[in-house]
This record gives C-alpha cells, sequence and structure tokens, in this order.
C-alpha cells in the first residue's frame, strides 16, 4: 500500500501528521509513506528524524504585509503544480492524506486530477482556506471540533480529535518524578507557560512585567521562552535572583512538564488545545492575533463555550496576567472544573482511528 502525506509548515501541522504515518505502519509495517511538504519549513528536519523520506516543493504563502514578496507567488505555484503531478506519476499512491498548509494545495490537487482518493485532516475549529476548497474533491475529511459541518459537506466528515505524539497521549510518570525532573518544591504551586517552540512575545513580556509578583507569591513558573527569544530573557534576567522561575528554550520534556503543572498558560494553536485536552489540565489560553482568520480564539473559545478553560485575549494579557493566573491557582473549585470538562474533550486515539480508516477506504 502506498500512502501519499501532503502538508505541513507548522508543528500543528507536521506532528499530527507523522503521528499518522506511524500509526499507518503499526497497522502495516509494510506500508510505503511519502511525504510532500514546504522546502524550509519545519517538516524538511522533523519528518525525516521521524523515518519517513519527505520531498520539498517550493510552497510559499500569502505575505500580508511584505508586498513585494507575493510577486514570485505565481512562479512557485506553478513550479509547484508541474513538481507535484511529476510526484503522483511516480510514487503511484493508493491515497493522498492532506494536513492542511502550503504544500497541501499543490500536491493534493494533483493526487485528485490523476485520480487518486483524497482525505483531510482539519485540526482547527475554523476550516483552512486550503482544505476549504480541497473539500469538494476529497472523498472523507477528519475533524477534530464540533460544528465543522458549516465548512464540509456534512456526509464526509468523521470526528477523530488530532493525533498527537504518544508520550503525550499516555503520561505514564508521577508528579514527584515530574517535579524532581524540573527540580521544583512539591509545597509551592506550579505555572507552565508555553507559547510554541519558536515563543510567544506577548507571553514573554507579561511574565517579565510580573515577574516579582510571582517571585512574591511563591509560585512557580516553568517558562517555556522559545528559541527565538531565549537568548536575549537570559541577559536580561542576568544578575537577578529568582528562585522560583525556570527559564528555557523549549521543553523537551512536555509530558512531565504537564504533569508538574497546577495550571497552563498557552497559546491556542489546535496541537496544543489537543493536547491539553488529553492532559486535562486548567488552561489559561492567550490566543495568537498573527494567524489567519482569529482560527486560535475560536479554538479557545470552543473550550471556554464548555467551561473547559478560560480565555485572556493577547491584547490585555500584560496588563492582567498575574492577576488572572494567581486567581485560578488560587481556586480550587475551578481548576478541578476545568480539569474534568477538558478531560471530556479528548480524543485519546486519535491517529490510529485516521489510520485505520485510510486503510479501509483503500481496501
Amino acid at each position: 500500500m502506498k500512502v501519499l502525506i501532503g502538508g505541513g509548515g507548522t508543528g500543528g501541522h507536521v506532528f499530527p501528521a507523522i503521528a499518522i504515518a506511524q500509526a499507518l505502519r503499526r497497522i502495516d509495517p509494510q506500508i510505503d509513506i511519502l511525504f510532500v511538504g514546504a522546502k524550509d519549513k519545519i517538516e524538511m528536519e522533523k519528518v525525516p528524524a521521524a523515518g519517513f523520506n519527505i520531498i520539498g516543493l517550493p510552497a510559499a504563502g500569502l505575505q500580508r504585509k511584505k508586498f513585494f514578496k507575493n510577486l514570485s507567488l505565481p512562479f512557485k505555484l506553478l513550479t509547484c503544480m508541474i513538481k507535484s503531478r511529476k510526484i503522483i506519476k511516480d510514487f503511484k499512491p493508493d491515497i493522498a492524506v492532506g494536513v492542511g498548509g502550503y504544500a497541501s494545495g499543490p500536491i493534493l490537487r494533483a493526487a485528485a486530477k490523476q485520480g487518486v482518493p483524497i482525505v483531510l485532516q482539519e485540526q482547527n475549529s475554523h476550516a483552512g482556506v486550503t482544505n476549504q476548497i480541497l473539500a469538494k474533491k476529497a472523498s472523507k475529511i477528519f475533524t477534530a471540533y464540533d460544528g465543522m459541518e458549516k465548512y464540509f459537506d456534512k456526509s464526509k466528515i468523521f470526528f477523530a480529535g488530532n493525533p498527537v505524539r504518544a508520550d503525550i497521549a499516555e503520561i505514564s510518570a508521577t508528579r514527584d518524578e515530574a517535579l524532581a525532573h524540573f527540580e521544583l518544591s512539591p509545597d509551592k504551586p506550579v505555572v507552565l507557560s508555553v507559547g510554541g517552540s519558536l515563543g510567544a512575545g506577548t507571553i514573554n513580556k507579561s511574565i517579565m512585567a510580573h515577574i516579582d509578583e510571582f517571585e512574591k507569591a511563591g509560585i512557580q513558573l516553568i517558562w517555556q521562552t522559545g528559541k527565538y527569544y531565549y537568548d536575549n530573557i537570559m541577559a536580561w534576567l542576568a544578575g537577578k535572583k529568582y528562585t522560583c522561575i525556570h527559564p528555557m528554550a523549549f521543553v523537551k520534556r512536555m509530558d512531565l512538564a504537564y504533569k508538574a503543572a497546577d495550571v497552563v498558560v498557552s497559546r491556542s494553536g489546535a496541537l496544543s488545545v489537543s493536547e491539553l485536552c488529553l492532559a486535562a489540565k486548567p488552561v489559561i489560553f492567550i490566543p495568537s492575533p498573527n494567524v489567519a482568520e482569529d482560527h486560535q480564539t475560536k479554538n479557545a473559545m470552543a473550550l471556554v463555550n464548555k467551561d473547559a478553560a478560560a480565555l485572556l485575549p493577547d491584547a490585555e494579557a500584560e496588563a492582567k496576567f498575574f492577576d488572572e493566573v494567581s486567581a485560578l491557582v488560587a481556586d480550587e473549585d475551578k481548576k478541578k472544573a476545568f480539569a474534568v470538562n477538558i478531560s471530556q474533550l479528548a480524543v485519546k486515539n486519535s491517529a490510529d482511528l485516521i489510520a485505520k480508516e485510510i486503510v479501509q477506504m483503500v481496501k
């Protein structure tokens, strides 16, 4: 069986795609899987590291703030279409899976034109433009949120949740082990702050504005600054003595970080939301305003409307950060309600559900 997986651009697209590929291999180790992504994007590093082959296309998105960069888009698109047709002709996939992102459009469109069945995986509560366009050609659309019939044909929708990494889906460590890993005290509350692998400027500024208040309140902070901000933050912290603040560029053991945390502060990308549902943690979402169609706010509101999380708008975060976080840390009833409600939205075997359906469709 040959399966082509197209798309990427961000971790939110790439990691679910890898999880689906790994689930397919668990069903049948002989399945031949080829990824097609965008050159110079995260998938070109992460997919080979996971043991899969990938071909890069010169795909790029529309630059809203850099007009002149858009002048080359028609040429890039034409190149992508020509190369995509050749990839489909050479690889001859039995099915093509689109996960959204820059490269998803050209390769999935080429597959459909050559008679290859296509399926889509939509991670967000607001469907991406690429997936909305491709949906007409798709045989099935795997979704992670309720109410997606406003974007897709209801008969094609298959609710499967978002595939996440196995270590998050099944956290086996105890809280004591998690606290010891980060050298944290079991006698003080723990807040985990994450803003993606590159970091979130607003969240970092908010912590810096209130860092003395966290220290005074004895609230321990696992602070994922992001690689982009780490050096500047460490330079800013130089000479300052804080016992409760634990900054790091990237949290490698996110399973232990979730286990240690009493409260999480996070952006609301689709993958983060799905991980937090599985980790069953009280969370305050600060949606990024710099994403298409403001889909992070829509992702967060899907949980807020079910009393499963809190939302702090990006524009208000710096002023209200400590008050909002410390209030939730101190409110045992709200923490318990959030944890119970968010856990009910988790889909534990998402990748396996999708993989089984793909295999069944091919058979």
